[in-house]
């Protein structure tokens, strides 16, 4: 099982960091992909973050889901980035957003009729979505989260949705996280 989560100057730490390890605990492959044409990216709060691949380097065809952490818009301005999410969505493939990512989904129109939820002020760019309270929300085949406090329950949902209900839950008690 393989998930791509991607990095861009500005992104937001605890987001990529946290949902990394949770995902890792869990065994599944996470692979980290800069779109800056640089492996090392510098996140919101000055902490750098070495990728695993370079996008352009990147075969996505074997991946089960795509990963946005939030922290800045700018993921939704890498065209071949918004094209694969495109195609992921097309191929019913799972995709996740935390923050302010969950705006380029609702820019792309695929939040339309789906419960969604992101960062507060982010919402009127979740076209056709249904607004949502909760700090984190699986419609299907997204999972969208509210922004960075929300993040151990986001990676948590992702366990659930890949892997099982029960293993999540182990890793919540493990991780001392109620």
């Amino acid at each position: 099982m393989k998930v791509y989560l991607f990095l861009v100057t500005g992104f937001e730490e605890i987001e990529a960091v946290a949902a990394i390890d949770v995902l890792r605990r869990a065994e599944i492959d996470v692979k980290t992909v800069s779109i800056t044409g640089n492996q090392a990216v510098e996140g919101a709060h000055g902490i750098v973050v070495q990728a695993d691949a370079l996008f352009e380097n990147c075969d996505f065809s074997n991946g089960q889901m795509l990963i946005l952490p939030g922290g800045t818009i700018k993921l939704g301005e890498h065209e071949a980035l918004v094209q694969l999410i495109k195609e992921y969505y097309k191929n019913e493939k799972y995709i996740a957003a935390i923050c302010a990512a969950p705006m380029i989904l609702g820019n792309l129109g695929l939040l339309q009729g789906k419960e969604a939820i992101a960062y507060p002020g982010f919402e009127k760019y979740l076209k056709g979505a249904i607004l949502s309270s909760e700090k984190v929300v699986r419609a299907g085949k997204i999972i969208t989260a509210k922004g960075p406090g929300a993040t151990i329950d986001f990676a948590l949902k992702i366990v659930e949705t890949l892997k099982s209900k029960e293993l999540a839950s182990k890793l919540a008690e493990e991780m001392i996280h109620t």
